[in-house]
């Protein structure tokens, strides 16, 4: 109000400044007719009054105006702010209204819910009091019942242990089983609990076929050990496993059981982040089916008691260089060099005498040097090979079932004599000579091969695995449970492929994690690869109509020794095929984190028929046949 009275003040004297100067403000009571000395005295006077009013008062008149007029106007922004407080205020205050009046109304109802439930209330907090009283009796005793889990979960670690050992970077993981077995044929293969091989069960006339045979063995125990590390992008894998079905020169039954460890697997992996694998080693063939793309031990074995599996199954451990490229983990290629062998079947094969020692005009096999690392007791020996084998494979895992096809490429030689039957008629071409000779000697080379196909897959809710495996072609027996022959020779001595296969259907079932059944239909088979010999008089090959089996079923000698049974009289007949059926079950009584304790037994009946040949000039169409009933029992413990 001061500073508005201030300026009131200063217009009023603004304004009676303003009067004074003016003409107007002459007084009223002047006469009209005043002289116009009076006017003139007049004007000078104001003008003398007008001058004593300096500069600097006017200045400060007006600053001091205008200090008034910004105090006027600060006082009005200031009632603003105040007027938007205020509304901002009365805002806050009825919505602080409205709440308050929800929760009174929500206070209300909980406040009649709680007079209805009061009753309940007081019940309940009787019970709650009785619970508590309960809860801290109790509350030692579950002390004591955690301090006691805990010490048990501790010593349960401690004696379970870690299912892998670390060393040194890499993860060492062991592996294997204890096996207690036993066999039961109706006719003695002698042989343990691999029935080695299907195709030599004896015919009637061999004194072996009525004799049976009980073996107890342990030899299938086996033992491994997977070591894996990462090494840049790649992962590293080693895997060595064995067992005991081997022999040594002084194994024998008589006293300790003896008999030395065979190597079964033995290789080196590495598998790289872009989806290639590299393995190289003793490892299965790449033909034998796996469960899950070509991956190294995933291999779908049979689930026989018998080592040997059952007939029609195809399969070979061997030397491996083996390359794999996966694509998405659904699809895979794979390649891989492995360690070739020839099986020769079949006879008739041109021979002479030279020298009081019969001679033959070719050669396959050469036995192994006993100073050097190959077996020089084997009868068969080793095939002077010219190339591996190659088998090539695609797999599919499209998300029901696996299936394989593969194609196997092998290579067969031998060494040639066309100068051994040289005679005055017909003398060696290469020197003319008419006597026997070395003259002209060739190597001939054969190629061969095989397709193959798996397929298997899980049906009744995975209760059930069903499976059809098809490998044919030529020269392809070796890769056969049977081990039929791959060739045989022609009169000239250069080496016949022989046409076959194998063939396996399989049944699995898994009624419960602890029953696995299964059954097996295997069928092996090799076609007729017969010759006439250079005089036309005789067979030559394999399983010529012109051989003699009049004595396959004819025990034609004594035994030479206490230790050595007699023979059937002449028994030529080459294997036609070899047919077995197996059932079989597992069953696992314990399956845990100490391992899997379980127990099997399994019958196979097999029947091998041969080609049909004449009977020593009496007739034609002698195919003697054979039959074994064989029951296997496992007892076997898997370390976890």
């Amino acid at each position: 109000m001061r500073k508005t009275a201030s300026l009131a003040l200063s217009l009023f004297l603004l304004t009676g400044t303003a009067f004074a100067d003016s003409p107007k403000d002459s007084p009223k009571d002047a006469p009209k007719d005043a002289p116009k000395e009076t006017a003139a005295k007049s004007a000078k006077a104001a003008a003398a009054n007008a001058a004593t009013k300096t500069n600097a008062e006017l200045a400060a008149q007006m600053e001091e105006l205008r200090q008034a007029l910004q105090a006027q106007q600060e006082q009005l922004q200031m009632l603003k702010e105040e007027l938007a407080k205020r509304d901002r205020q009365i805002d806050e205050a009825r919505e602080a209204a409205a709440s308050a009046n929800a929760r009174a109304a929500e206070a209300n109802t909980k406040a009649v819910e709680a007079v209805t439930t009061s009753t309940e209330v007081k019940s309940t907090a009787t019970a709650l009091n009785a619970t508590v009283s309960d809860l801290k009796v109790s509350n030692e005793v579950l002390k004591d019942t955690v301090a006691g889990s805990g010490q048990a979960a501790a010593n349960k670690a401690t004696e379970e242990g870690p299912v892998s050992i670390r060393y040194k970077g890499i993860t060492i993981t062991p592996g294997g089983f204890l096996a207690a077995e036993t066999v039961f044929r109706t006719r003695s293969a002698q042989s343990d609990v691999n029935t080695q091989p299907f195709s030599g069960i004896p015919f009637n006339g061999n004194p072996l076929a009525h004799v049976t045979e009980f073996q107890a063995s342990a030899r299938q125990t086996r033992v491994s050990v997977l070591a894996e590390t990462k090494i840049a992008n790649a992962k590293v894998s080693g895997y060595e496993e064995a067992d005991f079905l081997t022999s040594s020169v002084n194994s024998n039954n008589r006293q300790s059981n003896s008999y030395a460890l065979r190597q079964r697997q033995l290789w080196v992996q590495a598998a790289l982040e872009n989806g290639f694998t590299f393995t190289a080693g003793q490892q299965w063939t790449l033909a034998t089916e796996t469960r899950k793309g070509l991956q190294n031990r995933t291999e779908a074995l049979p689930m026989t008691i018998d080592a040997q599996y059952t007939a029609g199954f195809t399969w070979a451990r061997q030397y491996g260089f083996r390359v794999v490229k996966s694509f998405g983990d659904k699809y895979f290629l794979g390649f891989s060099v492995e360690e070739p062998q020839t099986t020769i079947g079949g006879r008739g094969f041109t021979t002479v005498t030279v020298g009081g020692t019969p001679v033959t005009n070719f050669f396959v096999n050469a036995p192994g040097n006993s100073g050097g690392l190959l077996n020089a007791f084997d009868a068969t020996g080793y095939t002077l090979n010219q190339r591996p084998d190659f088998v090539f494979k695609a797999a599919a895992d499209p998300g029901w079932g696996h299936y394989e096809v593969y194609y196997v490429l092998r290579t067969f030689r031998d060494r040639v004599y066309p100068c051994l039957t040289a005679t005055v008629a017909a003398p060696c071409p290469a020197n003319g000579a008419t006597a026997p000779s070395t003259a002209g000697a060739f190597n001939d080379s054969r190629v061969g091969g095989g397709l193959g196909v798996n397929a298997r897959v899980p049906l009744l809710h995975k209760k059930l695995d069903a499976g059809i495996h098809f490998f044919g072609g030529d020269g392809v027996g070796r890769y056969g449970s049977s081990q039929l022959s791959d060739v045989t020779a022609r009169p000239n001595g250069t080496l016949a492929l022989i046409r076959g296969g194998q063939a396996l259907g399989t049944l699995e079932f898994h009624p419960s994690p602890k029953l696995d059944v299964y059954m097996n239909a295997g069928w092996e088979y090799a076609f007729r690869t017969a010759y006439l010999n250079a005089a036309g008089t005789g067979g030559v090959g394999y399983g010529s109509q012109l051989f003699n089996n009049s004595g396959c079923n004819v025990e034609a000698t004594f035994p030479t020794n206490q230790n050595t049974p007699g023979a059937s009289g002449t028994c030529n007949g080459d294997v036609k095929d070899v047919i077995e059926g197996t059932i079989g079950f597992w069953h696992k009584y314990y399956q845990g984190p100490k391992g899997r304790l379980q127990w099997g037994i399994q019958y196979s009946y097999v029947v091998k028929n041969t080609w049909s040949a004449q009977g020593g000039g009496v007739g034609f169409g002698i195919a003697p046949n054979a039959i074994d009933n064989m029951v296997f029992t496992s007892f076997r413990y898997y370390i976890p």
